[in-house]
């Protein structure tokens, strides 16, 4: 599990027990119990789980009440505390769906074969309004054979998400992956939430046979380098090998629009403002189409906007920060090449993303004074900078790099380090 975005709040057990326990009106911010109780998912012990499980108990419906007691939910649930399960077996009954979502997914993380708890989740599918995807997915993960039936009916929901989790929840209790191909073609919905749900559910369902269709999912890279990162794993247990995974592997981690199926288009050729526009878009799907359209029909215009609005607005937007970093590389510009070094050297936990994107970009520059820096993302802990780094130094015809992680414990990495 990737912990990088747990500890930001930088507050000791003792402080985050003390702010979950304090009167709502004597805080300094509404929302300091919900950070508490988000907190104490760094540590398992006994007195933060009965402080997650009093902060459940407690009965007020004030908002940041309902709230906290959604966070303790699933703080509970990351820590797997079996102690925790009957109160959360009553959440199930709760008038706030959102509550009720979080206390099945809890249910899940902590897992149980208890048939008065499943059949209790089962019933949710019949009762309206509720966060049907997360119950599917519960119940197919503790393997609730009963449930079959009941989810079966969500298998055509116009919901596409559910859809898709329904489809796969089926395959996997009855062992028949035939349908798994309608979860495949999710992959190219013009919904984004389709789209990435759909990943999930390849994952879940460990239709490892899914990773070329992943990588050229318009999505972005973190979902598509999760899914193959998990599925490869589930191949590498029935044979699959690296030599399988890595062009799929390498498409993600260079990310170049080319190598996606785009699913949107633009009605008629847009102006560069609006196509810069696009990059901020939530929908990853139109940030790779506005890439390929400023590579191809602004290349040379393309950078003193890039730059322009880089200084404007996108040095603090994480999504338009990656792709204004990606597009830079593509298109060679090299003086870009110090706001490239800043990326790489970025450790702010939100533009992780960007470091990777950035050794891609470096190595795309050809500037072999990027070489000892790109060296360093090899010591890093995060898997697709060190895959991009090892991508860039083989560009710029480095040797060295991947004798610095001849022994890696990742065997995505170490595989692609021995075919450099």
């Amino acid at each position: 599990m990737d912990k990088r975005f747990f500890n930001m709040f930088g507050l000791t057990e003792d402080q985050a027990i003390a702010l979950l326990q304090t009167p709502l009106e004597q805080l300094n911010a509404p929302t300091e119990r919900y950070v508490a109780a988000a907190h104490l998912i760094n540590f398992p012990t006994e007195r933060s789980i009965n402080a997650l499980i009093a902060a459940i108990e407690n009965p007020s419906h004030d908002l940041y009440d309902r709230i906290t007691r959604r966070k303790a939910l699933e703080s509970l649930g990351r820590l797997q505390a079996a102690k925790a399960l009957p109160i959360i077996r009553d959440c199930l009954t709760d008038e706030d769906i959102y509550t009720v979502e979080n206390a099945v997914w809890a249910i899940g993380e902590i897992g149980t074969q208890e048939t008065a708890i499943l059949e209790k989740i089962s019933q949710l599918l019949d009762k309206p309004g509720q966060s049907y995807r997360t119950i599917i997915q519960t119940l197919a993960k503790l393997d609730y054979q009963p449930a079959v039936s009941s989810i079966e009916k969500l298998t055509n929901w116009p919901d596409k998400p559910i859809a898709s989790a329904a489809i796969a929840a089926i395959c996997r209790l009855t062992g028949d992956y035939r349908q798994m191909g309608q979860v495949v073609a999710f992959l190219q919905d013009d919904n984004v939430n389709a789209r990435r749900g759909s990943i999930q559910d390849l994952i879940d369902a460990g239709y490892y046979q899914a990773i070329p269709q992943i990588s050229r999912c318009p999505v972005s890279i973190a979902f598509r380098l999760r899914g193959i990162r998990l599925l490869a794993e589930v191949g590498k247990e029935k044979g699959l090998t690296f030599a399988e995974v890595e062009p799929y592997l390498d498409s993600v981690i260079y990310d170049h629009p080319e190598g996606l199926d785009l699913v949107h288009e633009y009605d008629q050729p847009p102006t560069i403002d609006f196509t810069i526009g696009e990059l901020y878009h939530t929908d990853f799907g139109r940030c790779y189409l506005a890439s390929k359209t400023l590579l191809e029909n602004y290349a040379t215009a393309a950078p003193e906007a890039l730059l322009t609005t880089w200084k404007k607005e996108a040095h603090n937007d994480y999504g338009a920060h990656y792709h204004v970093i990606k597009i830079l590389g593509w298109l060679q510009y090299s003086p870009a090449y110090d706001l490239l070094i800043e990326a790489l050297e970025n450790t702010s936990p939100q533009f992780q993303k960007s470091r990777a994107a950035a050794a891609i970009a470096l190595g795309n520059l050809g500037d072999r004074h990027s070489i000892s820096l790109l060296h360093k993302c090899l010591n890093s802990q995060i898997f697709d900078l060190k895959y991009a780094g090892l991508l860039a130094l083989e560009k710029l015809g480095d040797q060295e790099g991947k004798k610095m992680i001849a022994e890696d414990e990742d065997w995505l990495i170490l595989s692609k380090a021995n075919r450099i």
